[in-house]
């Protein structure tokens, strides 16, 4: 896709995106989002393209670290409940509670109890979520061997983007036929009518952001709303105040000339 295409319709799509913001906070609507797949597939791209126009009071981004200790020994979900959205807010998962099914299975991180616990207790805990008013929505990016090799190469090369690069990241390569079973027996049993899995093929960045952008404005029936036109009101007049010499003040070193 031409980059003058792409940036007229995500310029399109962002006009919708606040919209869509401005719904959710007037229905009181909880919407969790959920971005999962392999890495270098196109999470973080998508994510920072939803938010870059909108409030971040109403619509943020939860990206957690490493467990704690205490995290590791509480109920395996218990960490991300504080995250759910309250009324009027949407909050964009990049990477979630399936961290179990993908990278704590694969490197060993958790026990097989533990994983088919897991299995077996997700769809029950996402049907408690929906059943509550929340609204799921879960998106697999999917990328194929040799796109996900080349942007390793990528970020290899770029100094912006090593750190995006973690030794987990370069593990999952040499791993790739088992990320891909686990992948395929979590889909198995958390693909379901009431909260279905939706795969983004995202070997081309634009296009799958884009195609992500567009299905979730479809995936979210709002309507737009119609505010009182704005006046920008006159400056307060002149009451004689006298504000301090400009030499008292610190200012930063103009680097560039005009």
């Amino acid at each position: 896709m031409k980059n003058k295409k792409y940036n007229e319709e995500l310029k399109t799509l962002r006009v919708e995106l606040v919209k869509l913001q401005e719904w959710v906070k007037k229905e009181g609507l909880k919407v969790a989002v959920l971005f999962e797949g392999r890495d270098a597939a196109g999470k973080g791209g998508v994510i920072k393209r939803i938010t870059e126009p909108l409030n971040p009071r109403v619509c943020r981004v939860v990206a957690l670290g490493t467990p704690t200790e205490r995290e590791k020994s509480q109920w395996y979900f218990q960490r991300y409940v504080p995250h759910l959205p309250a009324a009027g807010e949407m909050v964009l998962f990049d990477r979630s509670w399936y961290n179990r099914a993908g990278v704590e299975k694969v490197m060993g991180f958790c026990t097989d109890e533990e994983h088919e616990e897991f299995l077996r207790s997700c769809p029950i805990f996402e049907q408690m979520l929906i059943r509550d008013g929340i609204i799921l929505i879960k998106y697999w990016f999917s990328v194929s061997d040799e796109e996900q090799e080349r942007r390793f190469e990528n970020r290899i090369k770029d100094p912006t983007k090593q750190w995006k690069l973690s030794p987990m990241d370069l593990e999952s390569r040499s791993r790739w036929i088992e990320y891909s079973q686990a992948k395929d027996h979590m889909f198995n049993y958390t693909d379901n009518k009431l909260s279905p899995w939706k795969v983004v093929l995202a070997d081309d960045k634009k296009k799958a952001r884009l195609n992500c952008i567009r299905d979730l404005l479809s995936s979210i029936p709002y309507d737009d709303i119609k505010y009182n036109s704005i006046t920008l009101p006159e400056r307060q007049s002149d009451i004689g105040y006298a504000r301090p010499p400009i030499s008292d003040q610190t200012f930063i070193k103009d680097y560039y000339e005009d």
